[in-house]
């Protein structure tokens, strides 16, 4: 199958592609510690879609860059001028041309009685929306940044995040969509948004509970707003393994873990991309289609997927070359 579009492109995802069948994404905005903003949620569907749909891309990396951070999260100062964040809509400019009067209102008491003040009522308005209209409106905000997110989840490509340095609000919630997550040993995390007065709502409350399978930890950082270690992470099952490029013998600096993170998920994917396209996004299809539903019902997709997928080439070419490549390495047609 040939290419049959460009990757769209944007200033904040760097989309590179290091080695064969494997892409790199880097969220590309360090100078605000790669904080989301509506351009780059808008964005992120349309860049995994292609990456979904592309033969020649069987693993994904994610990663932010810069040292500092994978993502601090959502820009809460852009979010809040727009957008379910923002409190009230600004009022609109007057069109009045006439200098305003330096002499003080009069106004009258119940009983008739005039007197002056220097604190008049505060001017007329334009009404506030309608509670239900805004409600919708917000809502479709919030279905929209979700969906946004759910596209990773989505991709038929496995993803492996690497995170590093903060891991705030949305970075919990964008890597709880990758399939692998790895974190460098100086990695923080933390659910915030309690912190900014609202539940999180793109994915953490619905995801993080089946990742980690503990409730209690779970509602414990979740509700506190706490941060937490990336031994902790590993602790709870939220990441697969921890880096820390001091052990390996070199300098345990911020740049070098998340350096060293980043080789172990190369590593990570180049592996993936050597083995059959077929089996890897059959068994992500799989794996993910039967989280939340029963055993019973697992087992019946799974046949009735294999049904269909046994009959590929790939097969022939994997038992060929022998378990763990013995008798030569195995090379599998794009999908």
């Amino acid at each position: 199958m040939a290419e049959t579009s460009s990757p769209p492109t944007s200033q904040y995802f760097n989309l590179t592609y290091p080695l064969p069948y494997v892409a790199h994404v880097e969220i590309n905005r360090p100078e605000k510690l790669n904080a989301f903003i509506e351009p780059m949620w808008l964005h992120l569907p349309h860049l995994f879609s292609h990456l979904s749909s592309s033969p020649s891309v069987r693993a994904i990396i994610l990663s932010g860059a810069g040292p500092k951070a994978f993502t601090a999260g959502l820009d809460i100062l852009a979010a809040s001028t727009s957008g379910p964040l923002a409190q009230s809509s600004p009022a609109p400019p007057s069109t009045s041309t006439s200098q305003p009067s330096t002499q003080q209102p009069t106004y009258s008491l119940p009983t008739g009685t005039p007197y002056t003040t220097q604190t008049p009522p505060p001017p007329p308005t334009t009404p506030p929306p309608d509670p239900a209209r805004l409600a919708r409106h917000h809502l479709h905000q919030i279905t929209t940044f979700q969906s946004s997110l759910t596209s990773l989840e989505k991709c038929s490509k496995p993803i492996i995040a690497v995170l590093h340095g903060y891991c705030y609000g949305l970075g919990i919630d964008l890597s709880l969509c990758a399939d692998i997550r790895i974190a460098a040993s100086d990695t923080i995390f933390a659910v915030k948004e309690v912190d900014i007065g609202i539940a999180a709502d793109v994915g953490t409350l619905s995801r993080l509970g089946k990742v980690c399978g503990n409730e209690s930890w779970v509602k414990d950082v979740c509700i506190s707003a706490r941060s937490f270690s990336a031994a902790e992470a590993l602790r709870f099952g939220f990441v697969s393994r921890v880096v820390d490029a001091e052990k390996g013998g070199n300098e345990g600096s911020a740049n070098n873990n998340k350096e060293a993170t980043l080789q172990e998920a190369l590593a990570w994917a180049e592996m993936v991309a050597s083995k059959s396209p077929v089996a890897v996004q059959g068994t992500k299809e799989l794996l993910n289609w039967s989280r939340g539903r029963s055993v019973e019902d697992g087992l019946r997709y799974t046949a009735v997927w294999n049904a269909a997928m046994v009959q590929t080439e790939d097969v022939r070419r994997a038992t060929g070359a022998g378990v763990g490549g013995k008798k030569g390495k195995a090379r599998f047609e794009k999908l």
